[in-house]
């Protein structure tokens, strides 16, 4: 048996033993693992969700904001509520991964579901770079308040995240289970974080020691003045981007509908379970972090440090030794759920586009199973688009939340539209009610949607604006290819269309040397046992090729005329191309090109030798009439056998 590859070698240290294919079973989730692995994105958007409702409404209307940010609160509650009792309808009729996809597929066709695919597959990309980023602010919040001001790593904020990204895809590729078991903690440990900042603050609330935060600090974003007039002073626009802002605590509620496959079996029922479990604990977490802030005033920084979860942690604690120490377990506990928030992309993502994929929409590629039986190609795939992106934006969540909520309500806005189409075609309990919650879940994501592109859209929302038609163009065209190669490659042929068309088979040999490798090759052409043989040389070097025919004549190797082909130009492939073409122009030859190919396993033999025969075969590839195979001859296997019979013989 042969031995594995260097680089596959490697591959099995770094991933861990190859999973075959009957473990596929072997790798789901149960609720628990799920909620901690599909839910991290969802709960962990409510550690800056209230922050970026802030970072509109204080520059307005000032200390007047932290009131104005509870009904705010409570209208991003309401949509919660709607999507998710229209997400448990998708999980409960459509037990495949995709969610809105799936949903848009089966209700409006394959064309309009490419809407879908681009908005989940944006939203995706953009949630891993916003949820490192913001773990990553957690972090360095952590050393600013704990470190009593210190500011020194806020250089490490672009570096720290690329490298968490980075390793995310590592977790990933190792396989669901692992990913499961990594990913699922620090969901828990965030509720707790959270449970107990509400705790510590509702106590000393009770005993009228819960301080206020200084909006005057070094830092804080610019305070407005609340003046006279509709809320506040704020404005209609204003309100709404807030609003818009406040979306972002949202993203991730699709997470379960689109990595549906990775549930145990009855796979509806645990999804719709593990969906409702997870809302709730959003809708908590949300409430709790925007009422925290009302009462504590705790305010968003220009840079993003320290966040303002960061502040209510330290105002709820104080800043004894067991203050610091439930702020750096509150910290450590954020970062770690929006990292693994970042991690959700990871399984949902890969699964879609392998469905995309399987519809003929995105590269076929990404519908293989790779070492550990995790989607490799969609990981990477996502690794290195959500890469440039943080790149680009500087690792800013600021920048990053202005081409977050576009993507995902557009998803929401294809799961209502078409589940009430669902229902609008069928006779069933409980019908009107269903089209009714559906339509309005659909009315009103399509709304926020709006609201974010308008708002938002001079922040850099113009650019997912412009990216959706373009996927979505992207997508189509795609698929206009694979119907035309169908069309072609699978079409009806006539009877006996696979028996041979032409009169007359020739075999060329293409000869550098008079070698093992060359007599090989001549060899394999007398198997196919063709009408003749031919072997070419093409005269580049005529002093190497007088010597070359002068060795052939001289032989008794072989039986067949070397044939000496001038080339003066030097151009091998267009020479090679023309005696193919002259060969074959009757319409009754068929051509086969043989080509040596010698091969060395060592560094040494690779750098001193330079193959060209995959580069002679595909100058070949459009003549009609012409197959080339290309023949590997191991050089550096060949040397080793010469030197053991060597020391057999001295032995």
């Amino acid at each position: 048996m042969a031995l594995d590859r260097p680089a596959y070698r490697i591959k099995r240290q770094l991933l861990g033993k190859p999973l075959t294919t009957e473990h596929i079973s072997d790798e789901k989730l149960g609720n628990r693992t799920a909620l901690g692995v599909l839910a991290s994105d969802c709960i962990s958007s409510s550690a800056y969700g209230s922050e970026e409702m802030l970072r509109v409404l204080v520059p307005v209307v000032g200390a007047a904001a932290f009131t104005l940010l509870m009904p705010v609160t409570f209208a991003i509650l309401l949509v919660l509520l709607l999507l998710t009792l229209c997400y448990s309808d998708v999980v409960t009729i459509y037990t495949r991964a995709g969610g809105s996809y799936v949903v848009a597929r089966e209700n409006f066709g394959p064309n309009v579901a490419q809407i879908a695919a681009v908005a989940l597959l944006v939203d995706y990309i953009v949630t891993v770079a916003v949820q490192v980023s913001a773990g990553t602010n957690a972090l360095i919040s952590l050393a600013h308040l704990a470190g009593g001001g210190f500011t020194g790593l806020d250089h490490l904020q672009l570096p720290v995240s690329v490298a968490v990204i980075v390793i995310l895809a590592y977790g990933n590729l190792r396989g669901v289970r692992e990913a499961g078991r990594l990913f699922a903690l620090p969901a828990y440990l965030f509720m707790a974080a959270v449970g107990l900042i509400m705790l510590a603050a509702a106590l000393r609330g009770l005993t009228g020691g819960l301080p206020h935060a200084d909006l005057h600090a070094a830092g804080v974003v610019p305070l407005g003045s609340p003046g006279d007039g509709w809320l506040y002073g704020a404005s209609l626009f204003i309100v709404l981007r807030a609003f818009a802002n406040g979306g972002s605590s949202l993203t991730g509620l699709e997470a379960i509908s689109n990595g549906i496959s990775a549930f145990r079996e009855p796979q509806g029922r645990n999804a719709r379970r593990t969906l409702i479990t997870m809302s709730v604990i959003l809708g908590v977490l949300v409430l709790g972090v925007s009422t925290l802030a009302h009462y504590t005033h705790a305010v968003p920084y220009t840079d993003g440090t320290p966040t303002v979860i960061a502040q209510e942690a330290h105002l709820a604690f104080g800043s004894g030794v067991l203050g610091t120490a439930g702020l750096v377990f509150v910290q450590l506990a954020t970062a770690l759920v929006l990292y693994a928030g970042a991690n959700t992309p990871f399984t949902g993502f890969p699964y879609l586009a392998s469905f995309v994929a399987e519809d003929r929409f995105l590269p076929r590629v990404l519908t293989r199973r790779g070492h550990r039986l995790a989607f490799s190609n969609g990981i990477i795939a996502l690794t290195v688009v959500s890469l440039a992106l943080l790149l680009a934006t500087g690792a800013s969540v600021d920048k990053l939340v202005a081409l977050y909520a576009i993507g995902v309500f557009t998803a929401f806005t294809m799961a209502g539209a078409g589940l009430t189409v669902h229902h609008l075609r069928r006779r069933e309990r409980y019908r009107r009610w269903k089209i009714a919650l559906n339509g309005l879940a659909a009315a009103t994501s399509a709304a926020v949607v709006l609201i974010f592109a308008v708002t938002k859209f001079t922040e850099g929302a113009w650019l997912v604006v412009v990216v959706f038609p373009l996927g979505v163009w992207a997508l189509m065209r795609i698929n206009r290819e694979y119907r035309r190669e169908a069309t072609v490659l699978q079409g009806i042929q006539a009877p006996g269309a696979d028996r041979a068309a032409f009169r007359r088979h020739l075999v060329m040999v293409l000869v550098e040397s008079l070698d093992l490798a060359s007599l090989k090759a001549l060899r394999y052409a007398h198997e196919l046992r063709p009408d003749e043989i031919r072997a070419v040389h093409f005269a580049i070097d005529e002093a190497h090729a007088r010597r070359l025919a002068t060795r052939w004549e001289g032989t008794a190797a072989t039986s067949v005329a070397l044939e000496l082909v001038e080339c003066p130009d030097r151009r091998l492939r267009h020479a090679m191309k023309e005696l193919a073409f002259r060969t074959t122009e009757d319409g009754e030859t068929w051509l086969t090109v043989l080509v040596p190919r010698r091969t060395y396993s060592n560094a040494l033999g690779k750098l001193l030798h330079r193959g060209t025969g995959e580069k002679m075969a595909k100058s070949l590839t459009r003549l009609p009439h012409v197959v080339v195979t290309i023949l590997p001859f191991d050089v550096s296997r060949e040397l080793r056998a010469v030197e053991e019979r060597r020391r057999q013989r001295t032995t």
